[in-house]
């Protein structure tokens, strides 16, 4: 007994060392499709000698597309909403869809399986997100075109209507703003289960602003890597403007240095002219 059992175990050691397996040499489904576009999704394989008994494609684990090179016909589509197949361009290989939207987002798996007695089966997987755009390019609100030194500026940027939300982030003279000047990212609902992205920016302006001339304020917009857009603004920031009673005062103290000196109370025009130029620039 214990010589048939050896026996049968060592043929069958003979039997699959000469098996080879099926295997999968390139998947490709996009991670991101805009919403009204037609897709591929593409399961290339390998049998390694098998004979092929089906491709099955799946969504979220519900088939939607078959193909049995035995039956006649030979392929079926099982409708799903979100789901619309390019039935005279798909092949065993190849699947087109057209027209996606946000319902066609979810996970897509691809299922090779050989024929009998061994019906090996290879398969992989991956998540396909369809976005809806938004309406246009990031929008910044509130800004004024100029600004005193001492002044808070405080600035909106709005990415309306997508899904899912852009992702948004401010920029000052060409550097990515701190997170201390800007506010947390709110996500505000909208009709169809669309979102708008707000950004706020808040900050005191001081001397530093003044060096590059006028204030660049920036705001991009991204949807992972299928969206890019931004917004630029500039706005000027000059030194505040001295009181007016200080700067009376110090136009009565000038009038007073110049009688001073001149020793009369009648001073040349082009002189008190000069002074109150002076004293209003500096």
């Amino acid at each position: 007994m214990c010589k048939f059992r050896n026996s049968v175990f060592a043929t069958l050691v003979l039997w699959t060392k000469g098996i080879t397996t099926l295997k999968l040499v390139s998947f490709s489904i996009p991670d991101h499709a805009i919403q009204g576009e037609d897709i591929e999704l593409s399961c290339n394989y390998d049998l390694e000698g098998d004979a092929l008994y089906s491709v099955k494609w799946y969504r979220n684990g519900q088939e939607f597309y078959r193909y049995i090179p035995t039956d006649d016909p030979s392929t079926a589509v099982f409708r799903q909403p979100g789901l619309t197949i390019n039935e005279y361009k798909s092949s065993e290989t190849r699947i087109y869809l057209r027209n996606v939207d946000l319902m066609t987002t979810g996970l897509f798996r691809c299922e090779i399986s050989g024929e009998g007695p061994l019906f090996q089966t290879a398969s992989r997987e991956t998540v396909l997100v369809v976005v809806n755009l938004p309406d246009r390019g990031p929008i910044i609100k509130g800004s004024l075109p100029r600004y005193e030194v001492g002044d808070m500026l405080n600035v909106s940027c709005f990415s309306v209507n997508s899904l899912p939300a852009a992702k948004l982030k401010w920029y000052i003279n060409g550097e990515q703003a701190d997170s201390g000047v800007v506010h947390e990212q709110e996500i505000l609902k909208g009709e169809g289960g669309l979102e708008t992205s707000r950004l706020d920016l808040r900050f005191r302006l001081g001397e530093k602003h003044l060096e590059k001339g006028d204030l660049k304020l920036k705001c991009t917009a991204t949807i992972a890597t299928i969206y890019w857009k931004s917004n630029e603004e500039s706005v000027q920031v000059v030194r505040r403007h001295r009181e007016y009673s200080q700067y009376k005062s110090q136009v009565w103290a000038s009038e007073s240095i110049i009688k001073s000196i001149s020793g009369s109370t009648r001073v040349q025009s082009s002189v008190i002219i000069l002074v109150l130029l002076f004293t209003y620039l500096f």
